[in-house]
């Protein structure tokens, strides 16, 4: 069964519930959405592979490695370490970082009681797909069995991601399911980018609304992660159409206000329609994974708790 949330809006303006979130929503709309004059790849990596520390006190980086690949744990006062989380970061398959996603990471830990694992997977179009999606597949299979003081089973286990990282997340789970290999206890998917054929209605009746993200990036991200022989419908590579048939619970959460909502909305449809247990959250008023500003205005606490709802509801037991 999907549940689908559409959080109330009494002004029915299409802006944020909270006074903070409508005026963080005008104040980005103020600026000009990556890809609106043209694409810098070499601009979009400086950015995020910015260090952005945990504001939490106390928090602890921890940085490790599995095999070649660079990771870092993050972990919040009274996370337990048994419960585990794989954090995907987002940046359209081509940028992005585990060092951009420490504080937002730090919260989710502190909400959700849990240790989060930050890899950073290869990034195109230097490795193309499925380069990205075999790593958080071994980083996830790695994490089963390794905690954030050393080898030690989990207790349980999550996957996690946003934007490109939330497309990932739902590639992963398939392909862990397809691998024969252990499963999650759930999938949290946030603004995800699960169609790389871009024909989401959204994409275009957002466009003049996304103050994070123009239409005119999409392509380019799809021609970086994908080889010009790969068809962009492989559902491991757009799992909006993917079949979900055991896969775990999933949670899905996205803001009105993204020319990829209909990512978010296609797979809830298409997960639920293949017996999945889907919660799918639209957060009125909000922009691309809202989760990830500093300081965090009162829907991305919202968000943040839902999020923790839903791992603490599904521990295995």
């Amino acid at each position: 069964m999907a549940l689908v949330y559409s959080f109330s809006n009494p002004s029915g303006s299409g802006l944020a519930s909270s006074p903070e979130g409508r005026e963080y929503f005008l104040k980005l709309r103020q600026g000009q959405p990556f890809g609106s004059n043209g694409f810098n790849l070499d601009e979009l990596r400086a950015i995020m592979a910015t260090r952005r520390e945990p504001t939490i006190s106390g928090a602890q980086c921890i940085r490790t490695q599995v095999d070649d690949l660079p990771c870092e744990w993050v972990m919040a006062p009274g996370a337990n370490p048994d419960v585990r989380l794989l954090y995907l970061h987002g940046g359209g398959y081509v940028s992005g970082s585990a060092a951009f996603y420490l504080a937002m990471s730090a919260h989710i830990s502190a909400a959700a009681k849990c240790a989060v694992l930050l890899p950073d997977y290869r990034l195109a179009p230097e490795h193309r797909f499925p380069a990205a999606l075999d790593d958080c597949v071994r980083a996830h299979e790695w994490m089963t069995t390794t905690g954030p003081t050393g080898p030690a089973p989990a207790g349980t286990t999550f996957i996690a991601g946003d934007s490109a990282g939330g497309g990932l997340t739902l590639a992963t789970l398939l392909a862990l399911r397809g691998r024969k290999m252990k499963l999650p206890a759930g999938g949290i998917a946030l603004s995800p980018f699960a169609d790389l054929t871009l024909s989401g209605a959204s994409t275009q009746s957002e466009a003049a609304n996304d103050p994070i993200m123009s239409p005119r990036c999409l392509p380019a991200f799809v021609e970086h992660y994908l080889e010009k022989w790969t068809n962009p419908r492989t559902p491991l590579a757009s799992p909006v159409f993917a079949d979900y048939s055991r896969i775990p619970p999933l949670l899905i959460q996205v803001g009105e206000h993204e020319i990829i909502r209909d990512d978010s909305v296609r797979v809830a449809d298409k997960a639920r329609a293949d017996g999945v247990a889907v919660t799918l959250e639209i957060w009125p008023g909000m922009f691309h994974v809202f989760h990830s500003h500093e300081p965090l205005i009162p829907e991305a606490r919202d968000a943040i708790g839902h999020i923790a709802g839903f791992m603490q509801s599904h521990q295995e037991r």
